[in-house]
Parts: C-alpha cells; structure tokens; sequence
C-alpha cells in the first residue's frame, strides 16, 4: 500500500466515526500535530501506534504496515494554490529573511531543526476575531566548521 491510498483510507475512516484529529491523537499517545502528519504521509509511526491508531478508526494491518514505512520527505515547489497554506508561503517569503537574521544573531551560523522539532496550532479567542497560533519549536543546529 502507497502513502497516498493510506491516507485516503485513514481519511474516509476518520470521517466516517466523525473523529477529530486531536481525539485520533490522544487515543493513539501522541501529538495532533504528528499524528496528523504522518496520517498524511509525511513521517512515521512506531508499530505500537500504527497499531493503537488502526484499532481507533476500524482500519486493518495494511495501513499499520504504510504508517511505519518511512517516507519519502518531497514536495511540489511550486507556489501553493490553497490559500491558507499559501499565506505560510507568503509569511515565509516576507519574514524569512528577517526570521534567519534574528535567528543567526541570537544563535549563529546555523539552522533551525525540522527533526528535533515539534509544531502547535491553537486557538486564541479575541473579541476582534479569533486569533491563530502557530509555534514552532526546533533544536537549533550550528554549522561545523572543519
């Protein structure tokens, strides 16, 4: 089973028990965050959670075998055409360059993990309009210098 038919039929389950991402989470022991990555395609489970979170959602040992296969990590270059996924091209492309400054003054030549790292999303309620908010958090990594 490819990636693609693995989130499909995740997909179709999920919405079928009229599961929340955050619920398929929790029963599984693990962040929604990830969980829903993986659930995409994007990174991988141990067999213990591909297990748990095939028993939530009624799917069978197919799907647990894609969910612990590594994936291939690529992605389409070119501009998104969603428009909220969009706007983190776009927040990308007006504050990268001032995000890499901060960053490389505060800690140096390096890079911000995408490995040892994790990623929240939540909900500020604000009477002017709910408020998103996105965090992310990774281990910085200098460059080696040799």
């Amino acid at each position: 089973m490819n990636k693609e038919l693995m989130t499909a039929r995740i997909l179709d389950a999920k919405n079928s028990k009229g599961m929340t991402w955050e619920a398929i989470a929790e029963a599984v022991g693990l962040s929604p965050v990830f969980t829903t990555s993986v659930c995409f395609g994007a990174n991988s489970m141990t067999e213990d959670k591909a297990s748990a979170l095939c028993e939530v959602l009624g799917l069978d040992g197919e799907v647990a075998a894609a969910l612990q296969d590594c994936p291939y990590k690529s992605w389409d270059w070119t501009v998104p055409k969603d428009p909220l996924i969009y706007r983190f091209y776009e927040v990308t492309g007006v504050y990268g360059d001032t995000m890499k400054a901060l960053i490389h003054e505060k800690f140096g030549d390096g890079i911000m993990s995408a490995i040892d790292f994790t990623l929240s999303v939540d909900k500020e309620e604000n009477p002017a309009g709910d408020r998103v908010v996105v965090t992310m958090n990774g281990k910085f990594l200098p460059y080696k210098k040799w």
